[in-house]
């Protein structure tokens, strides 16, 4: 794991070398029962970052939303839409996963 990324970032488990990050290794952000099913508003239109700050009180977790609806953001700030549908993870099931 890295040393130089903190583990609120998406390449925290991708290894590295002096000279280069390795290929991306995938922090996954597995389904739960209790995730909410949120229908991104204008106000979070191409925006991630804010409903990270909004939800998790820190704007670097905005990757999660893409990692766990890998079938609908394919793209982590231009699918993120207002209208668009996503699952979001519980702010407590976030952090023992990634270990906050």
């Amino acid at each position: 794991m890295s040393e130089r990324y903190k583990k609120t970032s998406p390449y925290f488990a991708t290894p590295e070398t002096k000279e280069y990050l390795d290929h991306f290794v995938i922090r996954p952000i597995l389904a739960e029962a209790d995730d909410i099913y949120f229908t991104i508003t204008p106000s979070y239109h191409l925006r991630p970052d804010l409903l990270s700050y909004d939800l998790y009180g820190t704007a670097k977790l905005w990757w999660v939303f893409a990692q766990r609806n890998m079938n609908v953001l394919l793209d982590p700030v231009f699918d993120f839409t207002a209208g668009t549908q996503i699952y979001l993870p519980k702010k407590s099931r976030l952090q023992y996963s990634l270990g906050l």
